[in-house]
């Protein structure tokens, strides 16, 4: 959520950071701007909307000689979306980025404000902007560190002081990178913003403060200087690049078959994932796709291992009351690793003194680091904000955790078979850019099953709602009687998910009873001797422990071909980031 590029160096800023902008677009954002530092004045440059709007502004205006600046994507919190609130801000001395939220922004700047400060925008950000200007007497080190002890919140800033040629960083609670350059050094959200320039970075801890100028950085944590460990970043250029594909989407998912294999065979060793017989229960804290692959799991571990599985959404588990029992495990599932909400949770049960695990896809990431054990899915870059191979290895994660609990080895022969089969369900895609032709003009649409199907069926409501803007929702199919089976009408398409032997015919009747409505049945199953309504997609019947796989590309390739009828930008869906770093 939003996104910070900066550079101080031999070249001229302007192409880096935009370039950098570029890369973190899959974050989400409203606005974008830039700050470039010459040699009487700081120029800043802002626009809303996407990227290319900045740019034409850019191609306008009479850039200034520049070797330092940085640049910003904005998703707004604190204020609307106006050129005003988009950042970099500038107050007095200093111009500054910000991600996050500084929750103390209002009583703050009531007393600046009485102090004689003016205020130009709405924003939380310029509140940050004049309290370091307001300490800065040419120490920049002291005017950021005094500022940031009066902050609460979480913020991650990327800070130039007038008259001065470095850059400044410092972070807490937001995630931020320093990179090391040839040519100069760089700021960033995320190293795909700067794989173009350099591999070599390392991560910023809480309350660190990098000072970067053409030739070094130095990072200082409470006034003393510390040496940072450099990370080499496996991604390359490629990897943020569509490769012939018309989305990031679709890439994404036609790489689910490679990526779900390198997952079977990094965790056949038995040795590298954690026996969950040895809790009396465990919590599955995430949020969205996240949370519904908790959902697949903690349906397979109640089924097969016998341990009572609580799902919780992380906003909402962070604040309740939580009894533990001390033979508790707490599962943090994240793709990103700095979903804020999912780090508050593990935070509480890391006080109370309960074991954590985490599945997470970023290695360096703060739950990767701060968990007491990590299992890494290895789905590489993942640009399209809507989730396609993390979720499917989210979800293959934990049945290798079930699978290993239960000492299933025989499985693992058929984990083997999982990619093929989900090779030849992409190869027949054409089938469900026929139902997004069909659908795409609806205003609502409903998924019912029942359970590990309605928990797929949740995750296949989100894909098609976030995406494609039509109202979705998902309903256990027993619950259609009480009070749901209202919304029916004619021609609403109703998605049914039945792959249970044992209740198929309980959902096949709850079929019947949308159809007399004269709703439009789609079928997704796994027994050819389910009635065909109308559509009816019939995936390979496999064990419980993968069933669940063969259905996401389904799901997944329905929303993709709606959105695409629609004419949406499928990548960037209005409203949403890839990346949830605030609360």
């Amino acid at each position: 959520m939003c996104g910070i590029v900066g550079y101080v160096g031999e070249q001229h800023p302007k192409e880096i950071l935009i370039n950098g902008l570029k890369k973190l677009e899959y974050r989400g954002y409203d606005s974008s701007g830039i700050a470039l530092v010459g040699d009487k004045d700081i120029q800043i440059i802002k626009a809303l909307g996407r990227i290319v709007n900045l740019e034409e502004k850019l191609e306008k205006s009479k850039v200034v000689d520049s070797h330092l600046g940085i640049a910003h994507t904005r998703w707004a919190t604190h204020g609307g979306v106006t050129e005003a609130n988009a950042h970099p801000h500038r107050v007095g001395k200093v111009t500054l980025v910000h991600n996050g939220i500084l929750e103390n922004a209002a009583s703050l700047k009531e007393d600046l404000i009485k102090e004689g400060v003016k205020f130009n925008s709405d924003t939380d950000t310029e509140v940050g902007a004049a309290l370091i200007n307001k300490y800065y007497d040419g120490n920049p080190l002291y005017a950021i560190k005094k500022a940031t002890s009066k902050l609460k919140g979480s913020y991650a800033f990327g800070v130039i002081f007038d008259g001065d040629p470095k850059l400044y960083a410092i972070r807490k609670d937001s995630p931020l990178i320093i990179g090391y350059g040839k040519d100069g050094n760089y700021i960033a959200s995320d190293i795909a913003a700067i794989i173009n320039y350099t591999k070599e970075y390392s991560l910023l801890d809480e309350g660190e403060i990098a000072v970067l100028d053409d030739e070094k950085i130095e990072v200082f944590s409470d006034g003393k200087m510390v040496t940072k460990k450099k990370i080499t970043a496996t991604i390359t250029a490629e990897d943020a690049d569509k490769c012939g594909y018309d989305h990031f989407m679709m890439k994404e998912i036609m790489e689910e078959p490679k990526v779900l294999a390198n997952l079977f065979e990094r965790y056949s060793d038995f040795d590298k994932l954690p026996d969950l017989s040895k809790y009396k229960e465990i919590h599955i804290v995430a949020c969205g796709s996240a949370m519904y692959a908790g959902i697949v799991g903690a349906s397979l571990i109640e089924e097969k291992c016998n341990i009572k599985c609580y799902v919780e959404c992380a906003s909402e588990y962070r604040y309740k009351k939580v009894i533990y029992d001390r033979k508790t495990l707490v599962i943090l599932i994240s793709q990103s690793g700095e979903t804020a909400d999912t780090i508050a949770a593990m935070r509480k049960a890391k006080d109370e003194g309960i074991e954590t695990l985490a599945v997470v896809n970023v290695e360096t990431s703060t739950i990767a680091r701060e968990c007491d054990n990590a299992l890494f899915i290895g789905a590489g870059v993942e640009v399209a904000v809507a989730t396609t191979k993390a979720y499917i290895l989210q979800v293959a994660m934990l049945s290798m955790l079930v699978i290993r609990t239960v000492n299933d080895k025989k499985a693992l022969k058929e984990a083997k078979k999982i990619p093929g089969l989900l090779n030849n369900i992409l190869e027949h895609k054409d089938i469900f850019e026929g139902v997004g032709r069909e659908i795409y003009k609806v205003r609502d649409a409903f998924f019912i099953g029942r359970g590990i199907d309605y928990a797929m069926c949740m995750e296949g409501s989100l894909k098609l709602k976030e995406i494609s803007y039509i109202h979705s929702d998902a309903f256990q199919a027993g619950e259609l009687k009480h009070g749901t089976i209202s919304l029916i009408e004619k021609g609403v398409p109703v998605f049914a998910i039945i792959t249970d032997e044992n209740i198929k015919d309980k959902t096949e009747s709850n079929v019947v009873e949308v159809k007399s409505r004269d709703a439009s049945i789609y079928t997704i199953t796994n027994d050819d001797t389910v009635p065909n309504h109308g559509f009816r997609y019939v995936v390979p019947k496999v064990s419980p422990y993968f069933q669940a796989l063969l259905l996401v590309p389904v799901l997944q390739l329905i929303g993709y071909y709606t959105a695409r009828y629609k004419g949406l930008d499928i990548d960037k869906p209005r409203n949403l980031a890839k990346s949830v770093t605030v609360e």
